[in-house]
C-alpha cells in the first residue's frame, strides 16, 4: 500500500471545518494555536464561527492550510498513517509542501495570507471570471478559448478530471468562450463564484509580489515527493520550489496529470486531507483502480482509519 495525501484547495472552506478534529485531539489544537500566533488572530474563531472573513481569499487560504495541517498531524501522530507522496489542488500545494517538510507551517500561514491578498488585488472585481466546462475534451476547450481570445485573455485554468475543465480570463472573453463551448456541445457551462480569474496571466502582478515574499521564506529538502500542479510532475529539487510556486499562481492547474503521475509512481491509496471531498470525486473519475478516502471530521477520520486498519491486517490503528 502506497499512500498519498492530497490537500484541498480554495472553495472547499466552510464554517465549522476542522472543529470536531480540534475538539478531540490535542495535536490539532497545537496546530491551531501555532497558526493563531503566526498570523495574529484567532484561527478557531475564523474557522468555527460565522464571520465575514472566512470566504475572503486572504483569510481562506491560511484557514484551509491550518485545517489540513491539523488533520494530517492527527493522522500521523495518533494513527501512524503517513504518506509516501503528496500533492494539493492550487492552494493545497502549500499544504503538501508543509507535509513534505519543505516549508514550515509557521512561515507558510502568513505567506498564504499575503498570497491571497496579492491574488485579490491583481484583477479588480468584475473584470475577470471563471467557468467550469463539462463534457468536452482538452483539445476542444483549448481551441475554443483560442478563438475567444480576440475578446481578451481566456484559457483553461484547471484541468480537474476527464470531462471537467475550468476556464478563466477577462469577463468579456470568458463570456465568448462560454458561448462557443456551448455550441461545441458542452454538457454544462457553470460560471464559478470566485473573486478573480485565477491561474491565468492576469495574475502576473500577484506572481511578482509572491516572488518577493517567497525570498524571505526558508525552503528545506522534501522528505517525500511532492507533485506540482504546474507540470503534473514531481518537483525535482528544493531549489525548484520557489520558482514553481511563483509560476503556479498564474499558470493552469494540471490536477488530472498530477494524479496520473502519482499512480504511475505506485500510489494506490489517496487520502484527501482537509475540508470537503472535491478531490475525492476528481480522483475517482480519473482512475477506478485506486482507493480514495477523505478526512475532514470525526466520521470520515474513523472510516478512513478503520479501512486502512483492515487493509493492513491489523486489529487497530
Amino acid at each position: 500500500m502506497k499512500i498519498a495525501f492530497v490537500f484541498s484547495g480554495q472553495g472547499a472552506q466552510y464554517v465549522g471545518m476542522g472543529q470536531e478534529i480540534y475538539e478531540n485531539y490535542p495535536q490539532a489544537k497545537q496546530v491551531f494555536a501555532e497558526a493563531s500566533a503566526a498570523i495574529g488572530y484567532d484561527m478557531t474563531k475564523l474557522c468555527f464561527f460565522e464571520n465575514d472573513q472566512l470566504h475572503l481569499t486572504e483569510f481562506t487560504q491560511p484557514a484551509i492550510l491550518t485545517v489540513s495541517t491539523a488533520i494530517a498531524k492527527v493522522l500521523k501522530e495518533v494513527f501512524d498513517i503517513r504518506p509516501q507522496a503528496a500533492a494539493g489542488l492550487s492552494l493545497g500545494e502549500y499544504s503538501a509542501l508543509v507535509e513534505s517538510g519543505a516549508l514550515s507551517f509557521s512561515e507558510t500561514v502568513p505567506l498564504l495570507q499575503k498570497r491571497g491578498k496579492y491574488m485579490t488585488e491583481a484583477v479588480p472585481l468584475g473584470e475577470g471570471a471563471m467557468s467550469a466546462i463539462m463534457g468536452l475534451d482538452r483539445a476542444l476547450v483549448e481551441q475554443k478559448c483560442q478563438e475567444a481570445s480576440q475578446f481578451g485573455i481566456v484559457q483553461p485554468a484547471n484541468y480537474n478530471m476527464p470531462g471537467q475543465i475550468a476556464i478563466a480570463g477577462t469577463t468579456k472573453a470568458v463570456e465568448k468562450a462560454e458561448e462557443l463551448l456551448q455550441k461545441a456541445g458542452a454538457k454544462r457551462v457553470i460560471r464559478l463564484n470566485v473573486s478573480g480569474p485565477f491561474h491565468t496571466p492576469l495574475l502576473e502582478p500577484a506572481a511578482q509580489k509572491l516572488a518577493l515574499a517567497l525570498e524571505k521564506v526558508t525552503v528545506n529538502p522534501m522528505r517525500i515527493p511532492v507533485v506540482t500542479n504546474l507540470t503534473g510532475k514531481q518537483i525535482a529539487t528544493k531549489e525548484m520550489i520557489r520558482p514553481t510556486l511563483v509560476q503556479q499562481v498564474k499558470s493552469p492547474v494540471y490536477w488530472e496529470d498530477s494524479v496520473r503521475t502519482m499512480i504511475e509512481d505506485g500510489v494506490d491509496t489517496f487520502i484527501e486531507v482537509g475540508p470537503g471531498k472535491t478531490l475525492t470525486s476528481f480522483i475517482r473519475k480519473i482512475s477506478k483502480e485506486v482507493t480514495v478516502q477523505n478526512v475532514e471530521n470525526r466520521k470520515t477520520l474513523e472510516k478512513t482509519v478503520a479501512y486502512l486498519s483492515e487493509k493492513r491486517g491489523e486489529s487497530s490503528c
